[in-house]
Formats: structure tokens, C-alpha cells, sequence
């Protein structure tokens, strides 16, 4: 496992290295987002799907589970698995049909169902840093990024 951590100090930092990452994205290339509500998830994600070509808007699918975004390439397939508490449910997503395919999946808050997306991902940890900002100030980020394969560690060499 090796792991790789970058700082945004603003959302168009934050959206600029999702484009950094989605441009070195592959198809089969799964990345699990985990951070807390307003961590900036999102807005990396946005950076990714520009990064590989998508045009239009992008926005989380809190009720949706799923969103396809046309990419140059390649789909950019995005869950948000918020809404879920049991691993029985990741079935009626269509996820295990996506999952190493002919795309890149992009899943929020699916840390915990970890095992059963298995070690072919990079966890992308985003945190907001509250206390190094001032009151009513916008804080920075800190985004960790840990292979758990080969090609995870590829993908972290080439950012």
C-alpha cells in the first residue's frame, strides 16, 4: 500500500487536482471517496469528470445512487451509497456491473462496504482543516490518496 496527500487551500484547487487525477484515469479505475458532509467529495469529483472529458454539470447522486457522465474516453460512473446501511442493498445499485468494466467508478461514502468492492481502488480520504482557517473563512483541504494494487500505485506515481 502506498499513499500520496495534497493540500487545497480553495474549491478551484480542490476541482483542479480532480482534473490532474482524471486525466490519469484508466478504464476499470476505481476511486473510494470518504470524508464528511461538505469535505469537498464533490467538488473533486467535478475535477475528475473534467479531467476526463465530461461535459455538463456534475452533482452528487444522494438520491439518484447512480449518475453516467459521457467522458471523452470513457463513462464516468458516480455513486453516492450514503443512503445505504447494508452490503445486500450495493445489488439493486448496479455497481458490481460498472466495477472493473469500460469506465472509471467514483463512489462516495463507500468505505464501508470496502470488502466487497474489493483491493482493485485508491481511497481518497478529503478533509476539511477547520482549525487552520478563520472564522468565515473558506478552510483548506488535505486529500490523501491510498493504492491498495499495482495499478493503484501507478495512478499515485503519475499525480
Amino acid at each position: 500500500m502506498s499513499e500520496k496527500s495534497f493540500r487545497t487551500v480553495s474549491r478551484e484547487e480542490t476541482i483542479a487536482l480532480g482534473e490532474r487525477l482524471g486525466e490519469t484515469l484508466r478504464a476499470g479505475d476505481v476511486l473510494v471517496l470518504t470524508g464528511d458532509l461538505g469535505a469537498g467529495k464533490t467538488q473533486l469529483t467535478k475535477g475528475i469528470a473534467a479531467g476526463m472529458g465530461v461535459r455538463g454539470d456534475v452533482t452528487s447522486p444522494t438520491f439518484t445512487i447512480e449518475m453516467v457522465y459521457e467522458g471523452a474516453e470513457m463513462p464516468l460512473c458516480h455513486f453516492d451509497l450514503y443512503r445505504l446501511d447494508d452490503a445486500e442493498q450495493l445489488e439493486d445499485t448496479g455497481i458490481f456491473d460498472v466495477l472493473g468494466a469500460d469506465g472509471v467508478c467514483v463512489i462516495e461514502w463507500g468505505e464501508q462496504f470496502a470488502d466487497e468492492i474489493g483491493d482493485a481502488r485508491v481511497d481518497v480520504f478529503v478533509t476539511r482543516l477547520d482549525d487552520e482557517a478563520e472564522p468565515g473563512e473558506e478552510p483548506p483541504r488535505e486529500v490523501r490518496l491510498v493504492a491498495h494494487d499495482v495499478r493503484g500505485e501507478g495512478l499515485l506515481s503519475a499525480l
